[in-house]
């Protein structure tokens, strides 16, 4: 259980920071996957307009925190 929430954590690590590349500058690599909160769940919140490169720097964040958490986990 510990390694797939590794796993989640490293993707959402990849996902946040992916997303901020595409957000400053368009990315190619993987980008309908890596890129999906920036293209597909970030417009869709009229909160966060303006705010996408926080917000995809708070979704490597995330990845950063569930990846610390599972390792506390015995």
């Amino acid at each position: 259980m510990r390694k797939s929430w590794e796993t989640l954590g490293g993707l959402l690590v990849l996902m946040g920071l992916s997303g901020t590349i595409d957000h400053l500058a368009y990315q190619p690599i993987l980008g309908p996957f890596l890129n999906a909160f920036n293209r597909y769940v970030f417009p869709r919140f009229e909160v966060l307009h303006g705010y996408e490169l926080y917000a995809n720097l708070l979704v490597a964040v995330a990845g950063v925190v569930v990846i610390a958490a599972a390792r506390r986990v015995r």
